[in-house]
């Protein structure tokens, strides 16, 4: 049999309707799972959910190591330093000091008094309010420096404060006069 020039040029037709309907319903399911998934992710950070990135702004003023003693053998004699330091919390969201450093302590710790005269405890975090403030004095709330080396004869004590949303902040405590802020 002889192929006619009008058979050969008859080539059979493939059905592109049928295709591309096959393409469509395979895409559909996956497209609309992502269009369900998008708009309950989006669902679920519009509620809260996804937490929200809040920038903390502290303002540190009024620091101050205060000397243990006037005269360096009545400083030997203290086994802790205590600090100054007012602590301004200029945000919207709450922030705790959770940690103190210094070179000069063998340990830095926080400390809570209940009332003037009261007894103090350690404790593991300073709250700072929003909009609030944090005064730190040797007479309420405190950072105690524990097994201070002699600092009396610096100018300034480097703090490294860390907050629990803020991170940390190292600063230049200036030494003063025994008891003065």
């Amino acid at each position: 049999m002889t192929a006619t020039p009008a058979a050969a040029s008859q080539i059979p037709a493939v059905e592109t309707r049928g295709r591309l309907g096959d393409v469509i319903r395979a895409a559909a399911g996956p497209s609309i799972c992502a269009v369900i998934l998008v708009a309950l992710l989006s669902a679920w950070v519009s509620t809260g959910g996804g937490g929200t990135i809040t920038r903390i702004r502290l303002q540190i003023s009024l620091a101050a190591v205060p000397m243990r003693a006037y005269t360096r053998q009545a400083a030997a004699k203290i086994s802790t330093a205590t600090t100054f330091l007012t602590i301004r919390n200029l945000s919207g969201t709450a922030d705790a000091l959770v940690a103190v450093r210094s070179p000069i302590a063998r340990q830095a710790v926080l400390t809570e008094r209940a009332g003037p005269g009261g007894r103090t405890i350690t404790v593991s975090s300073l709250e700072i309010p929003p909009h609030g403030m944090l005064s730190l004095t040797p007479f309420g709330d405190d950072i105690v420096l524990r097994g201070p080396s002699r600092f009396e004869n610096l100018q300034t004590v480097p703090l490294t404060l860390t907050f629990r949303h803020a991170g940390t902040v190292t600063i230049q405590a200036p030494v003063t006069a025994p008891g003065a802020p």
